[in-house]
């Protein structure tokens, strides 16, 4: 392997990736297995990444499966043990795992509000705080929180999302901050619109899908396979001296 080949490997690396059943982290535990890391992926329900796992296992990967509810900080805390449980160590953690409830703003339910927070950000921070302090005592480690193109907008009928990942940017900030003296780098990657899930909606209405196909510089959404690029940067040594930083990956949408 060469010098440069090396900036961009993972071989050796563990990575934990939550929300890695389907969509974005689904494209991102299979990539970073491409790039050689061992990868955890976490879902939401028992068995729930089972397809990413086989994925990575086909092309001769090595991954793991959990299951946390991240609306449930106890769980969250357990997800955290039962990965060093299984493999000592984490040096890549992708917080992915999210939730989106559209409702207009006069008429949010206080419950949405407090799940989507509670998935979004609380389990973020949550989890960079366990896994980052063990990887503050190893002088190393790289933690990646996926944004939004709505860490920079406002949106409609999605004011707790948006301002989850308003908030995701700034934990990043911070964390960098304190964190990047110590040699673990904190950085972000915000999505534009990508053909996921969380997306359905907004592609299944004709206008919005052509109004936002339209705004779009590439003139076409994403596919989760193109967050890969980003992510391998940032989870490897190409990135060293990267922190508190938001990529947006997002077809020139920002530009705009």
């Amino acid at each position: 392997m060469s010098s440069q080949q090396a900036l961009f490997s993972l071989h050796g690396k563990v990575a934990l990736v939550t929300g890695a059943s389907r969509g974005l982290g689904r494209a991102l535990a299979i990539g970073l297995a491409q790039a050689g890391a061992e990868v955890i992926c976490s879902s939401s329900r028992p068995g729930g990444s089972a397809d990413t796992e086989a994925a990575i296992t086909a092309m001769g990967g090595k991954a793991y499966g959990l299951a946390a509810d991240l609306s449930d900080p106890d769980q969250v805390a357990s997800l955290a043990a039962q990965a060093y449980q299984l493999t000592g160590r984490i040096d890549v953690l992708i917080n992915n795992g999210g939730t989106i409830s559209r409702f207009p703003a006069a008429k949010y339910p206080l419950t949405e509000w407090q799940k989507v927070v509670d998935v979004n950000l609380n389990a973020a921070f949550q989890l960079s705080q366990l896994i980052g302090q063990k990887m503050l005592a190893a002088g190393q480690g790289k933690i990646i929180n996926i944004a939004s193109m709505l860490s920079f907008q406002g949106g409609i009928t999605v004011p707790a999302y948006t301002a989850s990942k308003h908030a995701i940017v700034g934990l990043t900030k911070a964390l960098a901050n304190e964190w990047a003296a110590s040699n673990v780098q904190v950085n972000a990657i915000a999505p534009g619109y990508f053909r996921t899930d969380n997306t359905q909606a907004l592609q299944d209405n004709p206008e919005r899908n052509r109004d936002i196909e339209k705004r779009i510089p590439a003139g076409q959404w994403g596919e989760p396979e193109q967050l890969v690029g980003a992510a391998v940067f940032l989870a490897t040594a190409a990135s060293d001296y990267v922190n508190g930083h938001v990529l947006a990956v997002d077809g020139g949408w920002l530009a705009r």
